[in-house]
């Protein structure tokens, strides 16, 4: 009997990160794929993206709508409350061998909390991360205790979740999904891009994504006029926007962003989603990625392309030498755009190694979810580990 693995997917960018597992799951013999599909892929406003899920051929087996707008915390809040309840119907119908979950965003911690009580076992990929900016930083540490096997990205992150007493027997380091397929990716030309989304690359073209800073209420909006301010001074570029996020406050940032936009026809352009194969390819294109998505810090390394980091939301991460980390205001955006951009920078990138891993991180995960036993997975010893002399 095939082993039934029950991937979940609740935004944009976890599912690009998602589709080779999805779709080598689907491909061995030895299991059955499940995809439950959530959070903002069934929002419009977001561009209902479950559609392109199913234009990649994948079967949607349970579409949840937790009503994700992220307009404030209340309603995040309220998303996570009827996601436990909707998620658990979901996988009493589906009877899942395991649930696979990748990440550390609220609906995540829903999805993990229901699947517990339902004595569903979780595998986690991503534990032992830290973006010290924000909520999602604790979201993540919850869904690893809560979690039964862990795939971690980096050497550091396995000690992490170790640290926080799981056993080393099931964490295993596997590097990072998201570069899966990057090396031999056929990504779209500079002429099919253009004619794909309506616009002109030009030499200095800029990625831009900037999302909510969540232990810092408000400031994404300052942070978001800063570099608006330093963008003007753009005078031969495109800068490219794709939106923010579900989280409290994005939908603020959205509308600065339309605004900015409105009125530089020919110079910006923002896009909802633009899905996992435009965006790398746009970003293979771009002298730079901007903002503090963490798509900065993990992909763009592998792609050679600089990336300016604002801020703290992805404080505490570990980083190539092609990402520069600068404060939310105007002076210091300045300061390390124009290094990014500059002669130097760029000639350096061909040298930048990855901290994430070889990109052959996929048939590792899928190894284990196969032939892992299912016997007692459910029960976890706490594991110890000796404190320092000074702290006992």
């Amino acid at each position: 009997m095939k082993r039934r693995i029950c991937v979940f997917t609740g935004t944009r960018a976890e599912y690009g990160i998602l589709r080779p597992l999805l779709a080598a799951v689907r491909d061995d013999r030895g299991l059955a794929l499940q995809l439950v599909v959530s959070g903002t892929h069934l929002a419009r406003p977001f561009g209902l993206t479950y559609r392109e899920i199913l234009e990649d051929g994948f079967r949607i087996d349970e579409k949840v709508d937790i009503r994700a707008s992220g307009a404030d915390d209340l309603s995040v809040a309220a998303s996570m409350g009827l996601g436990i309840a909707r998620y658990a119907r979901s996988y009493r119908r589906l009877r899942p061998d395991i649930l696979v979950l990748l990440g550390d965003r609220y609906e995540l911690l829903s999805a993990a909390a229901a699947a517990l009580v339902c004595r569903v076992p979780i595998a986690h990929i991503g534990g032992g991360d830290v973006t010290e900016g924000v909520l999602d930083d604790s979201f993540r540490h919850a869904i690893t205790k809560m979690s039964h096997l862990h795939f971690a990205a980096t050497r550091r992150s396995r000690d992490r979740i170790v640290q926080l007493g799981e056993s080393p027997g099931r964490v295993f380091e596997v590097g990072e999904i998201g570069l899966d397929g990057l090396a031999a990716a056929r990504f779209m030309t500079r002429h099919a891009l253009e004619r794909d989304l309506g616009v002109t690359l030009r030499a200095r073209t800029l990625l831009v994504t900037l999302h909510p800073v969540t232990l810092e209420p408000g400031s994404a909006a300052a942070s978001l006029k800063a570099l608006l301010r330093v963008l003007d001074e753009l005078e031969d570029g495109l800068v490219v926007f794709t939106k923010a996020n579900a989280d409290s406050g994005g939908r603020e940032l959205d509308r600065m962003i339309d605004a900015y936009v409105s009125r530089r026809p020919g110079r910006a352009a923002a896009f909802a989603s633009l899905g996992r194969h435009r965006y790398l390819s746009l970003m293979r294109h771009c002298l730079a990625v901007v903002g503090n998505s963490s798509s900065g810090i993990v992909e763009a390394p592998s792609l050679r392309v600089a990336t300016v980091d604002i801020g703290d939301r992805q404080r505490g991460r570990e980083r190539a030498a092609s990402v520069l980390a600068c404060r939310p205001d105007a002076g210091s955006i300045r300061r390390a755009l124009r290094k990014a951009c500059s002669a130097p920078f760029q000639a350096s990138l061909k040298l930048v190694k990855n901290p994430y891993g070889d990109g052959r991180s996929v048939p590792r995960v899928v190894r284990v979810l196969k032939r892992h036993p299912l016997a007692n997975l459910l029960k976890k010893r706490f594991f110890d580990l000796p404190l320092p002399r000074g702290l006992r």
